[in-house]
């Protein structure tokens, strides 16, 4: 196993939905999409995002994009309008989950 940041082996895009956000993981391998199905879990985001996402976490999995979809509710303090704080609209919460470290087999970063 090696411990890589997420943005080593995925790509990411991310948006504002009302007051949640929403996180794209995107992936080149369906060796690395598989494992990715298994251990990039709706826990494992929330844990990640504990400080900033009061809400519940939705995953949503698109195997023939090799992408996983996750909704952060309530992680916007209100949204775009509602709210004081620096990034309402949720464009870097993909960066930060790309910021993320797992751990990952070494079979599955040679492919």
């Amino acid at each position: 196993m090696v411990n890589v940041r997420l943005l080593d082996i995925a790509y990411g895009r991310s948006g504002d939905k009302g007051t949640g956000s929403n996180v794209g993981i995107f992936v080149k391998s369906e060796a690395l999409y598989n494992y990715l199905e298994a251990n990039l879990t709706t826990a494992v985001v929330k844990e990640h995002f504990r400080e900033i996402c009061k809400g519940e976490v939705t995953r949503y999995e698109l195997p023939n994009l090799k992408a996983l979809n996750f909704i952060l509710e309530d992680s916007l303090s209100g949204g775009g309008s509602g709210t004081l704080i620096t990034d309402a609209q949720g464009k870097t919460h993909g960066m930060g989950l790309l910021q993320m470290r797992m751990d990952v087999p070494d079979e599955l970063l040679e492919a």
